[in-house]
């Protein structure tokens, strides 16, 4: 049997792999603190979760339209208006599975064979995957830590060609953290429009930030850049409703048309029960999620200042997301027991077999030598795996 090159040329996705067999081993009794999934270990509010069982008592159990209900397009539309000064109607709205759904649907409708995507490292492990699947070129511009792994304005320049059709913005970043300031991305912008390219700006981290950050997104600038600029958002983070696969787009109407059109030939529509959850919790109270941001602040805190009190180890402090993202790369080259660390994958592997910790290996993200952690997890499990990370690094020799 053959199967296409397409899916040759990707790897299942190691954050996801990690997490299953930190899974699998806690199934056989082995006590592993997890700091692998990208989900607030936080329940879902309860007024949420009533929504979907009024959704369910009322029989809203049919299929929807194929991008969503108008309902919840007007509640992110509200959203938009209210968080970011966006003015937006219902034909530049997409509702689909998930915010990895959103970037699937648009690179599928924006990229044709051989186009440039640009995408800065540290990068979330599905973006270039999802460029391959387009037949597209993943073009990645590193950054660095001394920079705090922003772009600089004069390496994006420098990056784009002819050939280049986006940028793939993340901020906050998974895995970093990093956040850009409102200046740094006005700069990206004249960039992008003097190139004529387009941004697709992953914003589904926007409430979680840190020490009064405010966030900034690259589309309100201006109208120009409102149509150059594909807003990828969703509930999961915001809300802790990963497991509910709702995410949402925002952008020109011609795109979100064409996102509809392959929404519709391959998923069609939402949950129609997590459609009227995702309402509610763009509508609803927003106490939780301060709260759910103030308990995040806390446990960064404490992870970052771990970390860079570690022998021959650094680590930026996040401005938002739920990640740590540590510099491990003065223990790569050590072994313990005659076995060697090669790369961020041996470690990773160290810690999870020896120390019984999962990580997520930093050559994933397109950045070796580090790993990243997820602080969504409680303090005492926080507490418990970084003790075990700083005994199990000063074993290798």
């Amino acid at each position: 049997m053959t199967i296409s090159r397409r899916v040759q040329g990707i790897k299942p996705s190691p954050t996801l792999t990690i997490t299953a067999k930190a899974k699998a081993m806690k199934a056989e009794g082995i006590d592993v603190i997890g700091f692998g999934a990208g989900e607030p270990d936080f329940d879902t509010p309860d007024h949420i979760k009533k929504a979907a069982i009024r959704a369910l008592e009322d029989g809203f159990t049919k299929y929807t339209p194929a991008g969503g209900i108008d309902e919840l397009k007007d509640a992110v539309i509200r959203k938009f208006k209210r968080d970011n000064e966006l003015d937006y109607d219902r034909t530049h709205i997409l509702v689909s599975c998930g915010g990895k759904h959103c970037l699937y649907n648009s690179a599928q409708v924006l990229f044709d064979t051989g186009d440039e995507v640009i995408i800065p490292s540290p990068y979330w492990v599905s973006y270039p995957p999802i460029v391959t699947l387009a037949d597209a070129v993943p073009v990645i511009l590193e950054t660095t830590e001394e920079s705090g792994f922003k772009m600089d304005p004069d390496d994006l320049r420098r990056t784009i060609t002819k050939r280049t059709k986006a940028l793939v913005l993340n901020s906050p970043c998974n895995p970093t953290g990093t956040t850009y300031t409102e200046s740094e991305l006005r700069v990206i912008a004249d960039i992008v429009l003097e190139k004529g390219i387009y941004v697709i700006s992953d914003e589904i981290y926007e409430k979680i930030v840190y020490d009064g950050i405010k966030h900034s997104s690259i589309a309100s600038f201006d109208k120009e850049i409102r149509e150059r600029t594909i807003i990828v958002h969703g509930v999961s983070k915001t809300y802790s409703m990963t497991g509910w696969r709702i995410g949402f787009a925002a952008g020109p109407s011609s795109i979100i048309e064409g996102m509809n059109k392959i929404q519709g030939q391959s998923t069609s529509n939402p949950t129609s029960i997590s459609q009227k959850a995702s309402q509610e919790a763009l509508d609803g109270p927003q106490d939780v999620v301060q709260a759910m941001v103030e308990e995040f602040q806390k446990r960064r805190n404490y992870v970052i200042d771990r970390f860079n009190s570690m022998e021959g180890v650094s680590c930026i402090k996040p401005g938002g997301a739920f990640y740590a993202f540590p510099n491990f790369s003065s223990y790569v080259g050590k072994s313990f027991g005659g076995k060697p660390m090669r790369d961020s994958v041996d470690l990773a592997d160290y810690l999870l077999d020896v120390a019984r910790v999962a990580v997520v290996p930093g050559d994933a993200f397109g950045a070796e030598g580090f790993e990243r952690l997820s602080f969504a997890t409680s303090m005492e499990n926080i507490e418990k795996g970084m003790d075990r990370i700083e005994k199990a690094l000063k074993e290798l020799d």
